[in-house]
């Protein structure tokens, strides 16, 4: 186990440190942070559309008001994160973030087709601005936010002097960087269809989106994924952090594209999400901590500090705020909790991924709050059913059973030779 912690603090975590503070991916997961309100005004308003206007014959009027939510927000995801994106990434050079987030949407709505079907010129079809459209929202927003910045950089701007104000001051500087990008992006689908394709929108949904996507779906994937974010987090860094931008781009889409189809009275059909981990694997933040808890007040009666930490940590627990627990019992680099924090996101997946493919459990098409509590979050993310509680419960009580023997383990050693059981990892 030395070794292999050794082996990990030396080539593993630098690396990791790297990609997590690396400014593109910041960018994407800062960018879907600063959505989630209207992801989730979009999401409720699916919610209540798929229960009580459905349930309740007189409040039906409401459908209209939520179907008008879910235009506004979940319909036209992926100009929200294009601009988001753009903003964030541009703030991070020391840009002017808001033309940057508007000329990314602007280059974005460039390259986007502008006919389909029977609709002519002119025409935006909404299946390209949700999230079916992320992925090319994504890379237009960081290339156009790039191209912007370098040309500012390169100081090729007009200079208004000082005694103009600020905003009009900056409204100038980012003319013929907004200008060259736009134009630059307006070249690309000429050159698209002279070489035979339809448009650049197309081509990275066929060639990177979709193949994606179906990887994604697979049952293996989400437990490497769901088990990533834990192996991070033991060696102390932030795991959720790192590996947003990946579960963001990958299963946000696939939960609105659920959220949109319950919406329209259709089958949703993406059986892993961001509310499926959310609701099943994350029960009291990653590793299931909170089923942590539980196991130190059945089990730990000599370890005073762990009964301790554990009276401190319930409350953000019940929050899946696991921090406190994390660096206070601590979870980070403690090799007796290594196997049990980093082998039960696998498992739970697993098990979440089992029951809702064979029908017991609603799939989730709900995004809910990353602080709902467990068992709460898999009622809400799956519409109101209580089979979604059932399954997070069920899953808390294996998180529960896997913890127990590796607390009992710690227990039998008194503070005196703590270090013992360190040394002998």
């Amino acid at each position: 186990m030395k070794a292999f912690m050794k082996a990990m603090e030396k080539y593993f975590i630098p690396v990791a440190s790297k990609i997590g503070a690396q400014r593109h991916l910041v960018a994407i997961r800062d960018g879907f942070i600063g959505i989630m309100p209207l992801i989730l005004a979009g999401s409720f308003a699916v919610l209540l559309n798929s229960t009580l206007v459905t349930w309740i014959p007189g409040l039906a009027f409401l459908g209209s008001i939520n179907g008008n939510v879910w235009w506004g927000t979940l319909a036209i995801m992926t100009l929200l994160v294009v601009f988001s994106i753009g903003y964030n990434l541009a703030k991070s050079y020391d840009v002017d973030p808001l033309a940057a987030g508007l000329i990314s949407i602007a280059s974005f709505i460039v390259i986007t087709p502008q006919a389909h079907g029977n609709a002519g010129w002119g025409y935006i079809f909404q299946g390209y601005l949700n999230a079916t459209g992320l992925f090319t929202g994504i890379i237009v927003a960081l290339l156009a936010t790039e191209i912007f910045v370098k040309v500012i950089k390169k100081d090729i701007v007009i200079k208004m002097p000082d005694t103009v104000p600020p905003a009009v001051g900056r409204a100038f500087v980012s003319v013929i960087p907004g200008i060259i990008t736009v134009y630059i992006f307006g070249v690309i689908p000429l050159i698209i269809t002279k070489l035979g394709g339809t448009s650049l929108y197309d081509f990275i949904l066929n060639t990177i989106q979709r193949p994606l996507e179906g990887f994604s779906q697979g049952i293996l994937s989400a437990i490497l994924f769901s088990m990533l974010i834990s192996i991070f987090w033991f060696f102390g860094l932030h795991g959720g952090n790192i590996m947003d931008p990946v579960i963001n781009a990958l299963y946000l889409p696939a939960l609105e594209a659920n959220a949109s189809a319950v919406q329209q009275g259709l089958e949703a059909t993406n059986i892993v999400t961001k509310a499926f981990f959310d609701a099943y694997v994350h029960l009291g933040g990653a590793g299931a901590t909170l089923a942590l808890i539980v196991a130190i007040y059945i089990g730990s009666k000599k370890r005073k500090e762990y009964r301790e930490v554990a009276k401190l940590c319930t409350g953000p627990g019940l929050f899946q705020i696991n921090e406190p627990i994390m660096f206070g019992i601590p979870i980070v680099l403690n090799p007796l909790l290594f196997i049990p924090y980093i082998i039960i996101p696998g498992v739970l997946t697993l098990i979440a991924y089992l029951a809702t493919v064979s029908g017991l459990v609603p799939i989730t098409y709900v995004a809910i709050p990353w602080t709902t509590p467990p068992i709460l979050g898999g009622v809400l993310a799956t519409g109101g059913s209580l089979m979604g509680g059932l399954l997070a419960l069920i899953n808390f009580a294996v998180a529960v059973i896997i913890y127990l023997p590796f607390v009992l383990l710690a227990d039998r050693y008194t503070d005196n030779d703590k270090d013992l059981v360190e040394s002998q990892g």
